[in-house]
């Protein structure tokens, strides 16, 4: 019986040194934001089904027993767990769920190559391998699970919702159709064949010189230092956030070298809203009143069907407002938390 304890606790062993994290986290408090008296905070990683190890860091209420209502959070679009969506768990975290913001594969603390690269499939996946993870706490209770996905995860998160039904609740924050806008061009103004056309002989140039190179594959440089004179008007407000002390992060794709150029090829031919019409669970699109990307979430709300779906625009806010309240409490965290409240008794 001690020759069989002593092979299991060896195997044990084993199993746990090949497991165990190849990442290396940053362990001293390096967010965008304080670290709030009210919360615990940890930092931990999983791996999604591709193999890909995430990080992501652990919010939970002090003092309070599970197993606990919980979150997975991410976003925005080439942000980092440090910024927006470590904000949005933390805030959660005080008003009583267990929250979980992650880095998606290939950007900021977490594992994959290329570095700083982007697939639809791979980004609606770590929702679910966040999801797996948290079934796995017993601080969490696995049948009370949401997701919350801001600006460009947003989309994800619903296309995520829209696939896994242990999701029972989903927030789409100042939401972004990445795909649609890759695919039409920013308000549907480049959706024709011959434009689209025109974006893959960019991007399929963009993979013959990142063959050709024998390099990591170009980037796009992320939010320029400095505008230039024709950029869309709401580019001032990712230049306010990602490259001033507001929101900028060493380790944030948008603060510094941009996602690869032809990573964002496969977004073109790849809808995200397809089934959005079959979301059983609720969801929250939140949206300020002034900000460019608000169509798209009236049109992913409009495909929403059955009494537990909601649309809240939040008034006088822009895009960005929703990132970190931009200064004047735009978010509307009680509201959320009463959402999450509702739907994950």
């Amino acid at each position: 019986m001690k020759h069989a304890i002593a092979a299991l606790a060896a195997a044990t062993c084993a199993a746990a040194a090949v497991t165990a994290s190849a990442l290396e986290l940053v362990q001293e408090w390096d967010k965008t934001f304080p670290l709030s008296g009210k919360v615990e905070h940890s930092k931990v990683t999983f791996k999604n089904r591709f193999g890909i190890e995430l990080a992501a860091d652990v919010y939970k209420p002090k003092g309070v027993e599970g197993p606990l209502p919980a979150i997975a959070v991410s976003g925005p679009f080439g942000a980092v767990k440090e910024q927006v969506s470590g904000l949005y768990a933390q805030e959660l975290a005080e008003r009583g769920f267990l929250a979980l913001a992650f880095d998606p594969s290939f950007t900021g603390e977490s594992g994959g190559e290329a570095r700083n690269a982007t697939a639809s499939d791979i980004s609606t996946e770590d929702f679910s391998a966040a999801v797996d993870y948290l079934t796995t706490r017993p601080d969490a209770d696995p049948d009370r699970l949401g997701i919350a996905g801001i600006c460009g995860l947003g989309g994800y998160a619903l296309n995520a919702a829209a696939l896994d039904v242990r999701i029972k609740a989903t927030l789409a924050s100042t939401m972004y159709d990445m795909n649609r806008v890759e695919a039409n061009g920013y308000f549907d103004k480049q959706d024709t064949p011959a434009d689209r056309r025109a974006i893959r002989e960019r991007l399929a140039a963009a993979r013959t010189a990142d063959a050709r190179s024998g390099k990591a594959p170009a980037a796009t440089g992320g939010v320029p230092e400095v505008l230039p004179k024709d950029a869309p008007w709401f580019f001032q407000g990712y230049h306010d956030y990602y490259k001033t002390p507001r929101g900028y992060h060493p380790r944030s794709v948008n603060s510094t070298d941009g996602f690869t150029v032809s990573s964002r090829l496969s977004l073109i031919n790849t809808p995200l809203m397809a089934y959005a019409g079959e979301i059983e669970g609720a969801v929250m699109v939140l949206h300020g009143e002034k900000a460019h990307s608000r169509y798209f979430g009236e049109a992913a709300y409009a495909k929403l069907k059955g009494g537990n779906k909601e649309l809240v625009i939040v008034p006088g806010a822009d895009h960005c407002d929703l990132y970190d309240g931009g200064g004047k409490d735009a978010i509307p965290f009680e509201r959320i938390a009463d959402f999450f409240r509702e739907n994950l008794k």
